[in-house]
């Protein structure tokens, strides 16, 4: 279903805003009177205006990341020691600092006062908890595991988050170092080289071809080095905007995952999520076909969610998980090995779960590997782009200093 961003207000007049998945916005506005809320606006995902996107952009979900494992794991202690849920719920409500935070789980402690279950109190806050989330705790009561399927929740957003972490750590240090030995280019070719071309000019020199060149780019650099900087933020807000038109963003993710050097590290990083999801669901009472519905959905890169639909068709009609999942091409085989072992030894879920730690670890050492590998070639390349600017510019000077001696 697509996914829809809206603005509400509850009874107490306070103004809700968050993303909810239905079949138009009709039904969003419908959700939200049945939940006692009057709908504002209800628009699809990513078609709000600009100054919000931007606002939102740096503003800190209630009860996301951290926030989210702190509440799971209070609430499966307090569970564990035998309070009532309504008197954990109470409980957490003084920990948050954040204002939206305690209005959720004042919301959810008063839908459990009402006679609703913890999973139906979680469906109320509009898009808050994920599916995932929702259809564990579901299972968990149903079972009368809650408190265990809750700390089983928390391990798994835990090892989700410090995964998703370290990729974006691999990744931050060389993106800090292109953008600063850029800005250093910039500087050298927009403001160091055109000094030595009004020199060259007033000594009326003969430059070489290759000098003349990176002077012609110097005095480019100077004449329109805002363009120079703007251009490359305006593709990215128009990639930003672009990847959201799931068409585009389907050919994009394609696109990564036939590139030798990335394409394995997103196959892996997505398998270990996937296995990972389904492993918990599966252990947890989800039925299979259920658990993919949902793994699909955590899913980052649209081609291999692709593929996971089309094995859920399969698996509805009797193929084994791991030759569904194989039809793509795009999963590791060891993973699908690992699974099709789980399915004849009867004990998929554990399977999962150590396909996923299996996956996982051979993530982080290619990770470990890239960054070994990329900083340096990143350092290499970029200062041979400086020396050579320099020796192109300073090479005439010693010329000339030669021939004056």
């Amino acid at each position: 279903m697509p996914l829809f961003s809206y603005k509400a207000l509850d009874t107490d007049g306070q103004a809700l805003a968050g993303e909810m998945e239905a079949a138009s916005a009709a039904e969003v506005a419908a959700r939200l009177q049945e939940q006692g809320h009057l709908p504002v606006e209800a628009v699809p995902a990513g078609q709000g205006s600009g100054a919000t996107s931007w606002r939102t952009l740096f503003k800190p979900k209630p009860l996301a990341g951290e926030r989210l494992v702190q509440f799971t794991r209070q609430l499966a202690t307090l569970l564990g020691a035998g309070q009532p849920l309504d008197r954990a719920l109470t409980i957490l409500l003084e920990l948050p600092e954040e204002e939206a935070s305690r209005r959720i789980v004042a919301d959810m402690r008063e839908a459990v006062r009402g006679g609703a279950s913890l999973s139906a109190a979680l469906e109320r806050q509009h898009g808050t908890f994920a599916p995932l989330y929702v259809n564990m705790v579901r299972a968990g009561e149903a079972g009368g595991a809650l408190a265990e399927t809750l700390s089983r929740l928390a391990d798994y957003l835990e090892r989700s988050a410090a995964l998703k972490a370290r990729v974006i750590n691999a990744l931050v240090y060389p993106a800090i170092l292109l953008v600063m030995v850029g800005l250093a280019l910039l500087f050298l070719l927009g403001y160091v080289v055109p000094q030595f071309a009004q020199m060259y000019e007033s000594l009326d020199a003969e430059l070489p071809l290759f000098t003349r060149a990176v002077i012609g780019l110097g005095m480019f650099v100077r004449e329109w080095w805002i363009v120079l900087l703007v251009v490359p933020c305006l593709a990215l807000l128009w990639l930003d905007r672009r990847s959201r038109d799931p068409a585009f963003r389907e050919r994009l993710d394609g696109w990564l995952l036939r590139r030798r050097f990335c394409g394995p590290l997103v196959a892996k990083v997505e398998t270990g999520r996937l296995a990972r999801t389904l492993g918990t669901l599966v252990r947890n009472g989800v039925p299979l076909m259920s658990a993919l519905g949902i793994a699909r959905k955590v899913m980052g890169n649209r081609v291999l969610a692709a593929d996971v639909e089309a094995a859920t068709e399969q698996v509805r009609n009797g193929v084994p998980l791991s030759t569904a999942l194989g039809q793509g091409g795009h999963f590791p085989r060891l993973a699908l090995q690992m699974i099709q072992v789980g399915e004849e030894s009867g004990e998929l879920d554990a399977m999962l779960t150590r396909a996923a730690e299996t996956i996982e670890h051979q993530t982080s050492l290619a990770l470990d590997r890239m960054l070994a590998a990329l900083v340096p070639i990143v350092t290499v390349v970029l200062a041979g782009v400086v020396g050579i600017v320099v020796m192109a510019v300073l090479t005439p000077l010693y010329d000339l200093t030669g021939a004056i001696g």
